[in-house]
């Protein structure tokens, strides 16, 4: 299948917008890294010459050290699972297990806006047959444009249930929700068109709907 236009346009640009993400979260686990390591040098010279070390102190340095190796170790993990993303035109996922990487690849947006992002998780495993690049792009369209309508409580909570024959993603906590025209967004319609997404906006219990068909058992 081919993606041209606005919807190959939209692809570049969000695997470009993740990718820069991602490098600067590599890059700040690794400048605390050797903010940490620089400190025990320190703590080498000072042995060297003699002088009493902290082992309490130490211990900090190390615990600190590792964190960020595994704070790195993730982001990794993440990046790589998005790149496979793109593998095949449709596969088999489950909408939790894809919730949660766009949540973890969207946590630096948010946080920049002073928004915490709350995963509800549906129950049991919904199953689906999807592009999952095309819906990660999606959701992280809607994410991002929901930064900016939210409450006052600066959170915006995403949550996954069945629905009939279908699988929905909500996003909650979005006040001012009649001012966005969401179904009017060209680059998001061609996306959900592709993907046979139904993007509601639910004015009235502010939030929005995406639903899903889920694949047949």
């Amino acid at each position: 299948m081919e993606y041209n236009g606005i919807i190959g346009k939209s692809g570049l640009q969000f695997f470009g917008k993740i990718s820069a993400s991602i490098s600067h979260e590599i890059k700040n686990a690794l400048a605390i890294i050797n903010e940490n390591a620089g400190l025990l040098e320190d703590f080498v010279l000072m042995a060297e010459q003699g002088l009493p070390l902290d082992p309490e102190r130490i211990k900090t340095l190390s615990s600190k050290i590792m964190k960020q190796i595994q704070r790195a170790d993730t982001i990794i993990k993440n990046m790589n699972q998005f790149a496979h993303s793109i593998d095949a035109d449709e596969k088999n996922i489950d909408i939790n297990m894809i919730l949660e990487l766009i949540i973890a690849l969207s946590a630096r947006a948010a946080s920049m806006k002073g928004v915490t992002l709350v995963f509800l998780p549906a129950s049991r495993s919904l199953s689906i047959e999807t592009n999952p690049f095309f819906l990660l792009n999606l959701m992280h369209s809607l994410i991002i444009t929901s930064l900016d309508h939210l409450g006052g409580n600066k959170q915006l909570t995403i949550s996954s249930r069945s629905f009939l024959d279908c699988g929905c993603i909500e996003l909650c906590g979005i006040e001012r929700l009649e001012s966005e025209s969401l179904l009017n967004h060209p680059e998001r319609t061609a996306i959900a068109s592709l993907i046979q997404a139904n993007v509601v906006a639910n004015i009235q219990n502010h939030k929005i709907e995406i639903y899903l068909p889920c694949k047949p058992a």
